[in-house]
């Protein structure tokens, strides 16, 4: 939706198109409509080809099985829809996720160029392209489940990806950690990437100065845009519309805890929430309740009605008695207005990279705690290489988390942290804007304009859907 709003400041009039599922999700969220005429964007939708009913959030591998058998289809059907509605321009380019590679064969039937947008980090991206060279250096798959269990995935390193830093193996996504190639996600990442040697160029939501080698690297491989952080970027591009700034959401947003932060003191409070996918056991879930209790710090927690899975999340009174003048839980947050909060002043994640970006757009120093895909990368990168973040530990130990939020909030550990967040926000400000590194866009939309045989006309009037 960042990239959305971008382009339509630019013009172009956008059709988005969402699953059924999460357009419904959405609507019911408050976060989208069907058609916002004042933004030029409308919405359009396809099956996912799942039953109403199933978990998608706790099975995401039938979710991702079903879109890769369908929705092409679904998607070809759509393209023959948008070519004959009245008062819509005709399709003339197609920005799709990157884990939707085979839209290119419709993209060719059509005769319009097709871009990949990955929304991974660039380091991310890398290790899923690369994995034919990972497997061909024997480093994957694993030989078997004894690997996942014992100190092989910290001491094994890896040295031959082009632009990355040496890794060890457990600093790989988890989808790359599979014990038989052919596991679905293990195939369907390296099919993906591979896939987007056919798109007429890749879009990255990061910026030059942050994973500059990475995207170097890959430049030799794609023609390579990198236009983040795409919420500075929307927020530079759009700064003087209405709504441009509002945050899409699949759940229900509990504003009034921007209230609640409005009585803390500036930076005394630690904001929880690990995204919209991340299940914990009970266990889990006391491990952090007591360790945010034992940090004697104020804190925010998001606790999603599904954050355990199968069952309800349940806090001991005990907890909620000895932390109900510090802590505040709620369902689900408005988490740029959180971050950006002066009372915020650690964000403790499970390093997706939308979060990450959030956090260095806003200068919140970080906990990271990854759960899956690439988000191991992620952490390795913000804590090790760009040293504005701490890292827990796979196995919650609330002792562990107490250290590591008073460490970030008070230690001196933690005010180096910050200074350097503060370094790379404002980096971050410098390439979004005019003459920035991330001001890319004008130079991959003349790209699209020419193969489209619209060089002959200014940029501003190729109405492009």
């Amino acid at each position: 939706m960042n990239l959305a709003k971008v382009l339509s400041t630019r013009g172009f009039y956008i059709t988005f198109v969402n699953t059924e599922f999460v357009q419904k999700r959405l609507v019911e969220s408050g976060g989208t409509t069907s058609h916002d005429v004042s933004l030029n964007i409308r919405f359009e939708t396809v099956p996912d080809g799942l039953p109403p009913q199933h978990e998608r959030s706790h099975n995401i591998t039938d979710l991702a099985k079903s879109m890769e058998d369908n929705a092409h289809i679904h998607f070809h059907t759509l393209m023959e829809k948008l070519q004959n509605l009245p008062n819509v321009p005709p399709v003339t380019f197609i920005v799709t996720d990157g884990l939707l590679s085979k839209t290119q064969d419709i993209a060719n039937q059509y005769g319009v160029p097709r871009v990949a947008f990955w929304t991974t980090s660039a380091c991310g991206f890398m290790l899923y392209f690369f994995m034919p060279l990972l497997m061909e250096e024997g480093y994957i798959p694993l030989k078997d489940e004894s690997c996942l269990t014992s100190d092989y995935l910290d001491e094994v390193r890896i040295s031959c990806i082009p632009g990355m830093p040496s890794l060890r193996l457990s600093e790989l996504p988890s989808f790359c950690l599979a014990t038989d190639s052919s596991d679905f996600f293990f195939q369907n990442v390296i099919n993906q990437s591979q896939g987007t040697l056919l798109a007429d160029g890749l879009i990255l939501n990061t910026f030059d100065e942050l994973e500059g080698p990475v995207l170097e690297a890959l430049s030799v491989n794609f023609p390579v845009y990198a236009i983040g952080p795409l919420l500075l970027s929307q927020s530079f591009h759009c700064k003087e519309k209405d709504g441009f700034l509002d945050e899409v959401s699949l759940w229900k947003e509990e504003r009034s805890c921007l209230t609640w932060l409005g009585t803390r003191k500036p930076s005394s409070v630690m904001y929880v929430c690990l995204g919209s996918l991340a299940v914990l056991s009970n266990e889990q879930l006391l491990e952090f309740a007591w360790g945010l209790a034992s940090s004697n710090q104020s804190f925010l927690w998001v606790v999603r009605p599904d954050i355990v899975h199968g069952e309800s999340a349940v806090l001991p009174k005990e907890f909620m008695e000895e932390t109900r003048d510090r802590g505040l839980l709620v369902g689900w947050a408005p988490q740029i207005k959180v971050l950006s909060h002066p009372s915020v002043g650690g964000f403790l994640t499970h390093s997706g990279w939308n979060s990450t970006l959030e956090s260095i757009s806003t200068g919140v120093p970080m906990i990271c705690w990854p759960f899956f895909a690439e988000q191991q990368t992620n952490t390795k990168f913000v804590c090790e290489e760009w040293g504005i973040g701490l890292q827990m530990k796979k196995t919650v130990r609330r002792e562990e988390l107490a250290l590591l939020v008073c460490n970030l909030m008070k230690g001196e550990v933690g005010d180096e942290i910050r200074r350097r967040i503060r370094q790379v926000k404002e980096t971050a400000e410098r390439a979004v804007e005019e003459g920035g590194s991330s001001h890319n866009l004008d130079k991959l939309l003349n790209q699209i304009c020419i193969k489209r045989q619209f060089s002959n006309r200014p940029l501003e009037l190729c109405k492009l859907n």
